[in-house]
């Protein structure tokens, strides 16, 4: 068992970080500041080609495994961008995993190369205002007249939307009292068109270059041809991104989480109190130590998970356990730094408070911790279902 990187891994993680070299972390605080896309990041990786890492090379993509966009995502996030850079990319990487899989020729010759080249921006439809992670009980309808489909329906947290012109959208074609099972729900990528779709920005604690939206849908027709795979499976199609969902967000939490030590034990080591650097002082070490392990453990878990995922084994537990772990080290790592720093943890120009508040993302999304726990309690150990 060897978790070291290889060649190529090591060749990836250094190109990412010199593609990410010109975004430091005055770009991301200014950012965080003022707000709006990072379009010149965004367009950086896609003319490096970077953002189809994980899509396959006849669409232009690189082929690789979610090992290797893993470490993309964690490289990103390590370098300072944190999740604000992360999230400007993420959607690229797992979102259109059903149209690979269960995507005709024709949709993807369509769809990925505008994706992988950067032309087009896609996001992500599936979260609703009153079922929240109850997905069955979806309401968004689509009805089908004729060559058409029209929807109706709100989403809500739809990170992107601001700037996507493309979604990812899944809706009801069968009411729920008379759908069967996870039957009932369609897969849909489409235009987003803005003449039927309102999208209102939600004000939020961090992250603000990436914007998240409530999205009011009213009447949007969409094209037959615009639908992924048969009607009414769009539920087990959407399944297929959700592990390396969870693989990737914790990537990114543990990178996030090792930007900030980083930070942390640099201050630590400059700063001096009482005559001496506060480095010296074990109050000091020994949390940003322990901070460390968990960062560690936590990556092993994402690597595990990843490595399953890419050997076509099923990975559901390590997947969840990699999000749970690796948002909760990355929380824990970004606090500490805030102490390490102490008064100057607070002040914007340091950048730890502004990891901290980012470190809330994977926390929540796109799963609790608490339903990761009930999964790996009904899954792994086998107990009674609590919900």
């Amino acid at each position: 068992m060897n978790f070291a990187l290889t060649p190529e891994q090591e060749q990836i993680q250094a190109a990412i970080e010199r593609a990410c070299a010109p975004f430091d972390a005055d770009y991301w605080l200014k950012k965080d500041q003022e707000g709006g896309f990072p379009h010149d990041f965004h367009q950086a990786l896609a003319e490096s080609g970077w953002l189809g890492i994980a899509m396959p090379e006849e669409y232009g993509g690189a082929g690789l495994g979610i090992s290797e966009a893993a470490l993309m995502m964690h490289t990103i996030s390590a370098t300072g961008a944190g999740l604000s850079g992360a999230s400007a990319v993420h959607m690229n990487i797992f979102g259109l995993h059903p149209v690979v899989v269960f995507g005709t020729d024709e949709q993807k010759k369509r769809w990925l190369p505008p994706l992988i080249e950067g032309r087009d921006k896609a996001c992500f439809g599936v979260t609703e205002p009153n079922t929240g992670l109850n997905t069955l009980k979806l309401q968004t309808r689509a009805v089908r007249q004729g060559d058409h489909y029209v929807v109706h329906g709100q989403k809500v947290y739809i990170s992107t939307a601001q700037v996507a012109n493309k979604i990812l959208l899944l809706t009801r074609t069968t009411p729920v009292e008379q759908a069967r099972g996870t039957e009932g729900l369609t897969l849909f990528y489409t235009d987003l068109d803005r003449s039927k779709i309102e999208v209102h920005e939600i004000a939020k604690l961090g992250r603000a270059c990436v914007d998240t939206n409530q999205l009011f849908i009213d009447g949007l027709r969409i094209p037959v041809e615009d639908r992924v795979g048969e009607e009414g499976k769009g539920f087990s199609y959407i399944l297929h991104g959700m592990n390396p969902e969870r693989i990737l967000i914790a990537a990114e939490a543990v990178g996030l989480g090792r930007a900030a030590l980083a930070r942390a034990a640099g201050y630590a080591a400059e700063r001096e109190v009482f005559g001496r650097p506060i480095g010296k002082n074990q109050a000091i070490q020994h949390p940003l130590a322990e901070a460390w392990m968990d960062l560690e453990a936590a990556h092993l878990m994402v690597q595990k998970a990843a490595s399953l995922y890419d050997q076509g084994k099923n990975c559901a537990a390590e997947a969840n356990a990699a999000k749970y772990l690796g948002a909760e080290a990355g929380y824990r790592a970004c606090e500490r730094a805030i102490f390490t720093h102490g008064g100057m943890g607070y002040a914007k120009e340091y950048h730890v408070e502004r990891y901290m508040r980012e470190s809330w993302i994977p926390r929540l999304a796109p799963v609790s911790p608490q339903l990761i726990m009930c999964f790996i309690a009904e899954k792994v150990l086998g107990l009674p279902k609590s919900y």
